[in-house]
């Protein structure tokens, strides 16, 4: 499926059948947070996907005709890697929105966890859900 087809609009009458796309604790080391300290080098943050997919009315085993997890994670780690954020929540909405332009995704839950803030925490961070039609 070509780039311009998956953010082209879904047809009226596409299919009702919906799957779930996973990415489940990818780490990378990001440039984020709000304190000089954390300005001055990255650390890891885990992110997790769930995205909402209308389904391929014949899948036909054609990888063009599924949500591609391999891409979301190229995506990601190219967000991360395009500079400083201050806030997990601007990350975990950039995210959303690279994850929303694939027309077939209908809802994206991302969760973006700082791991190294404190000792007491194995982490900390945000979650958050975006809809192509908000509920």
């Amino acid at each position: 499926m070509s780039q311009a087809e998956k953010i082209a609009a879904l047809p009226a009458n596409a299919a009702a059948r919906l799957m779930k796309v996973l990415v489940r604790d990818l780490v990378l080391s990001a440039r984020i947070g709000v304190y000089q300290h954390e300005k001055l080098g990255t650390q890891r943050v885990r992110i997790n996907l769930e995205l909402i997919c209308t389904e391929h009315p014949a899948i036909n085993d054609d990888l063009n005709n599924v949500v591609n997890y391999a891409e979301l994670v190229a995506q990601i780690r190219a967000i991360v890697d395009a500079g400083h954020i201050n806030l997990v929540e601007t990350l975990a909405d950039r995210v959303a929105q690279a994850c929303l332009d694939d027309r077939r995704v209908q809802t994206a839950k991302v969760r973006i966890e700082k791991l190294d803030v404190f000792s007491e925490a194995e982490s900390v961070g945000v979650e958050i859900e975006r809809s192509r039609n908000p509920r």
